[in-house]
């Protein structure tokens, strides 16, 4: 009898162990949602911006924010864009674009933020563009909705830049950064 208490307990605990296992890495449990921090308010690699010279037709135009994390420009050269803010890159080039033009005014706007990306059971997991004030709800039903085998309950969410999964409840004030990874678990039963 002792045994099978033993061979009983060593088999519940492997189950638990097993249990927590996860094939995408570490996954932390959220009780509330936390708003990501504001990535939006930084520039960020995969990033599309519209700068205008004002008064200069020829150096206005749409810059891709490369891998490298930079932009290059007409008569400036490579600058460092990724992790600063549109202001801060304004004034850089502002500043560059002193040395060759007189007193020049640059604005930048983000035309288009990097895309946000859904997996696991949504219908269709993939790729998706990134609009300001998507939640999880509306970021799924992008996808296409839950599949029959998808968690009615909780859904597992990678901010951009961080290494670990967060688990929150399924409701719509989880807020979605661009380049979030949105992962949608099966249920169990």
């Amino acid at each position: 009898m002792t045994t099978h208490r033993f061979c009983g307990l060593i088999l519940v605990l492997g189950l638990g162990i097993a249990g927590c296992r996860t094939d995408f890495g570490p996954v932390v449990l959220e009780p509330d949602p936390v708003a990501p921090s504001n990535v939006a308010a930084r520039l960020q690699t995969g990033d599309r911006i519209k700068m205008t010279v004002y008064g200069e037709p020829n150096l206005s135009g749409f810059y891709d924010i490369s891998p490298s994390g930079t932009i290059t420009l007409p008569l400036v050269g490579t600058i460092r864009a990724a992790g600063r803010p549109r202001s801060e890159l304004e004034r850089e080039i502002t500043r560059r674009y002193t040395e060759t033009l007189q007193e020049p005014k640059v604005a930048i706007e983000v035309v288009e933020f990097r895309p946000f990306f859904v997996m696991g059971e949504a219908e269709r997991p993939g790729q998706y563009p990134y609009r300001s004030g998507l939640n999880v709800l509306t970021a799924i039903s992008t996808a296409g909705g839950l599949t029959y085998r998808a968690s009615r309950s909780t859904v597992l969410v990678q901010h951009s830049g961080e290494t670990v999964w967060r688990e929150y409840a399924l409701t719509s004030n989880v807020l979605v950064s661009p380049g979030d990874l949105i992962r949608v678990p099966e249920r169990y039963f």
